[in-house]
């Protein structure tokens, strides 16, 4: 778990101190792989350099004297002539330690070198032997490699002193250089990833305002989409989102309305039979439950139909699989014959397995037979069938009455809406008809006729494969 500390900050401050945090690891490794690396060859150079004067030395020796043309008489003088020949590297001296009196040397003059114990006592050790060492004065250090020299009788010993630490400081300066100009590069980076880290999350940001305004109850504000990542995705999923739930919340007041207008009439007329309800007369108390009881009915049959359209939304509310649709419409008709004596007809049938809900289809078309049913009269016409056209499968049931008045037709599907002849049923029918097609993908429409009415249900090619 975070500590609270970090679980207090903001995204854009925890994602810049990320990034920031990123960057300055990244130019540490860098750094310190470059002090390494420039340490290991400044070694390697101080090395090559010593390495390099006393082979200059030793092919020296082989030479004959420059004043004289004979072989070096004296060490010392081998040591004279290699030191006026002879410039040092930077931070380098070359000595020349005679067996008596005082070193001679070339290069810049160094008094901690040369004023310190260490350095004549370490050279006298291997002036016999000789060899290189590391020797530290005062913190400094040094690399000193030390050439006995014996010519004749003579001896002596030549010296190489390289200031380890002042070829050091060098990159000691570029460190702090470099230090500086990672810092200066973390507080840029850490800058621009702050912004950028802004204008990423003013998505986000914006999607925050806009569910703060669902919470308190405003459903119309939508987040304006710019760009196209995926943030800009997700807005169109939450503006989506949105749009659903608007919709859904709309529709169930909408229901809520509806249903509470239409309870209310029942419920007045339960209330006012019981209250002028004699008791002691026995017809009148049956006929009140008769018809008491025919109101509960209706109110049942209404709660039974309101929960069939809040089910339509629910994901699980069809549940498809291959059906023969010939056989579909044929049970169909057969059971459409016991709702009421008309003249059912076949108009025709597809013969063709289509993937879906047969009971939820059957339910639909059993619905629109028994809405053609109560719209029309005993021996006029009711015909069901179902055809593959233009990649869709369709069903239908059409009839012989009066039709549809022209100015119903754009609100028959909504909830509870009835025509002027309607004389039983809370208008829910068409509605129930509408939420399966479109549970399916499809729709359900009415085709204009001059005669009678023909529902249609759509089912699109998705479901007809």
């Amino acid at each position: 778990m975070a500590p609270p500390s970090w679980s207090r900050l903001t995204v854009r401050q925890r994602l810049t101190a990320t990034v920031a945090l990123l960057t300055t690891l990244a130019l540490v490794a860098v750094g310190a792989t470059l002090y390494v690396l420039e340490s290991r060859r400044i070694d390697r150079a101080i090395e090559s350099g010593i390495s390099q004067e006393l082979g200059e030395f030793r092919a020296l020796r082989s030479e004959p004297d420059p004043d004289t043309g004979r072989p070096f008489a004296s060490a010392e003088r081998l040591l004279e002539v290699f030191l006026e020949r002879n410039l040092p590297d930077p931070d380098e001296q070359l000595f020349a330690f005679p067996a008596q009196g005082r070193p001679s040397y070339q290069g810049e003059y160094d008094a901690r070198l040369q004023r310190s114990a260490e350095f004549p006592a370490l050279v006298r050790r291997l002036s016999t032997t000789g060899g290189t060492r590391t020797l530290r004065i005062d913190g400094h250090t040094y690399r000193v490699a030390v050439q006995p020299v014996r010519v004749g009788s003579s001896t002596s010993a030549f010296v190489v002193a390289h200031d380890v630490s002042a070829s050091r400081a060098y990159l000691r300066e570029l460190l702090v250089t470099y230090a500086l100009l990672a810092a200066l590069s973390v507080i840029l980076v850490a800058g621009v990833a702050s912004w950028s880290a802004g204008r990423l999350l003013s998505p986000v940001r914006r999607l925050r305002e806009t569910a703060q305004g669902i919470s308190d109850g405003d459903l119309g504000g939508r987040i304006e989409v710019t760009g196209h990542d995926d943030l800009s995705d997700l807005q169109r999923t939450f503006n989506a989102m949105l749009d659903r739930l608007e919709a859904a919340f709309a529709a169930q007041r909408q229901l809520l309305d509806d249903a509470g207008h239409e309870l209310r009439t029942p419920l007045t007329v339960l209330r006012g039979h019981l209250e002028v309800l004699d008791v002691d007369d026995t017809e009148d108390v049956a006929a009140t439950r008769t018809l008491l009881l025919d109101e509960i009915d209706r109110m049942s049959r209404l709660v039974d139909d309101l929960l069939m359209l809040a089910k339509a939304r629910r994901p699980d509310f069809v549940r498809t699989r291959a059906v023969d649709v010939e056989a579909l419409t044929l049970g169909a008709v057969d059971r459409a014959r016991a709702l009421a004596d008309r003249s059912w007809v076949l108009d025709g049938v597809a013969r063709v397995n289509a993937r879906l809900d047969g009971q939820r289809i059957t339910q639909a078309l059993l619905q629109l037979s028994e809405n053609a049913a109560r719209h029309t009269h005993e021996g006029d016409e009711i015909g069901i069938g179902s055809r593959l056209h233009e990649g869709r499968l369709e069903l239908w049931v059409r009839d012989t009455g009066p039709g549809v008045d022209p100015a119903l037709a754009p609100t028959i599907f909504r909830r509870f809406a009835q025509g002027e002849d309607a004389h039983e049923g809370f208008g829910l029918g068409l509605s129930i008809v509408s939420a399966i097609a479109e549970a399916h993908g499809g729709d359900v429409v009415l085709d204009p006729t001059d005669a009678g009415a023909t529902f249609r249900i759509r089912l699109p090619m998705e479901a007809a494969t």
